[in-house]
């Protein structure tokens, strides 16, 4: 089991009786998980979560000597990056939209960052702006407490951490999403979500159904092209697919500069006609369109177009099948709702993910209990009340966290600056 590392020196050790140890006091792992009765008071901002927007946070603050502490429940950062995606993976955008605060991408870096590249970016923005995460410490419960106006923050270990600002750093995909299907149980062959999903050799010669048909699904499918793998993929919904970039130009750059000078609608029609210039008619082959266009969509749902580096000419060439809404297992493979049925020897979930926040979080007028979001929508879903902040629930990747990052930073700020260090309350 990984040890937590010892709290860093801006945090307090304090007894149930809240007597004080010197700012610098710091305890060693064992001795903290052999001593349920100790509280841990920070004087500065708490975070929980890690991962890129955790450390985006992290940096903005350092940068305006605000201490903090991060909790992360894993032995590392970025655990989704290292251990639940597929090795193929790159940034699907552009890297200058796929920075953090501070702190660019090497120049020698390719346009579209692969997995392990955007990994030691992060290992190395960890190491520039000195920060560290305290882990193995997964929270069990976080909550307000309005008798000494602090939150309370309790792990899986029986630790408990007492702040004044609290970030929910967690993300959106924090927990993978499992769909309940008929007869699954019954299935005799692999069924695996793409959080185990690792590489397409793994599955060479085989018949494999991809439930899925985001940017994640469609990539999988591809890889499983490439490593000789016969691939079908499951499409319930009506779904955009752009091209990746248009006369060079990403297509993410692209939207963000009509934005800034056409309605939302314009915007849209104006994409869509690229789109079918340069990939045709997808209704064809099985991918309607929604009535709306994608940009319109992305703000009202929050659905991501998926942005083509390929699957689509494979589709067309029909190296990919396109299959409706699966009906139930049977012991070789699927029914689909159309009554058809077809033998497979894995299944790859591609059903996506979701915040975690409700299962630990006491606090239901920021934090929507039944998606784990902020109710307030985007650019102002990023501020609470009672010192609680969220970062990376824009529904806008990496550049929404970094734009989190900097609002939280800055607020917080302010506050340390005008109040300094908060001293416990006696309880």
């Amino acid at each position: 089991m990984t040890r937590p590392r010892p709290p860093p020196p801006m945090c307090k050790i304090l007894p149930s009786s809240w007597t004080h140890f010197s700012l610098g006091t710091q305890i060693h792992g064992e001795a903290m998980r052999s001593n349920n009765s100790k509280r841990i008071w920070v004087s500065g901002p708490l975070i929980i979560g890690a991962g890129p927007s955790g450390l985006a946070i992290a940096a903005c603050l350092r940068e305006k000597g605000v201490p903090l502490l991060i909790l992360e429940k894993e032995n590392c950062i970025a655990s989704s990056w290292r251990t639940r995606t597929y090795e193929r993976l790159r940034l699907h955008l552009p890297k200058h939209y796929c920075e953090l605060p501070l702190m660019p991408f090497p120049s020698d870096f390719p346009t579209y960052p692969a997995k392990q590249q955007f990994i030691s970016y992060l290992d190395s923005y960890v190491k520039h702006f000195a920060i560290r995460p305290f882990f193995g410490m997964e929270v069990r419960q976080a909550e307000y407490d309005y008798s000494i106006r602090f939150w309370r923050i309790k792990t899986t270990d029986g630790w408990e951490f007492v702040c004044r600002w609290l970030i929910v750093a967690t993300g959106e995909n924090a927990e993978a999403v499992m769909p309940e299907i008929v007869g699954m149980e019954e299935f005799k062959g692999r069924v695996l979500h793409t959080s185990f999903y690792r590489r397409g050799d793994d599955f060479s010669r085989e018949r494999v159904l991809v439930v899925g048909c985001g940017n994640s699904g469609m990539e999988v499918c591809l890889d499983l092209c490439n490593n000789h793998a016969e691939a079908s993929m499951v499409v319930r919904n009506e779904l955009h697919i752009l091209p990746r970039e248009v006369l060079g130009i990403s297509t993410f750059g692209l939207s963000m500069w009509l934005l800034r000078w056409l309605p939302v609608r314009v915007a849209d029609y104006f994409l869509l006609i690229c789109a079918w210039l340069i990939l045709g008619e997808t209704e064809k082959y099985g991918l309607k369109r929604p009535k709306i266009g994608p940009l319109q969509l992305k703000n009202n749902s929050g659905k991501t177009p998926v942005l083509d580096i390929g699957t689509l000419s494979m589709i067309k060439s029909g190296q990919i099948k396109v299959v409706p809404e699966i009906n139930r297992f049977f012991d070789k493979g699927v029914e689909f709702v159309d009554g058809r049925q077809e033998e497979f020897d894995s299944v790859i979930l591609a059903t996506g993910y979701k915040s975690n926040v409700p299962s630990w979080l006491k606090e239901e007028e920021f934090f929507c209990k039944k998606n784990g979001f902020p109710r307030i929508s985007f650019p102002n879903n990023w501020r609470g009340k009672n010192g609680l902040y969220a970062a990376g629930f824009t529904r806008r990747g990496l550049l929404g966290a970094s734009v989190d990052a900097q609002r939280i930073a800055e607020d917080i700020a302010c506050q340390w600056n005008s109040k300094m260090k908060l001293l416990p309350m006696k309880l």
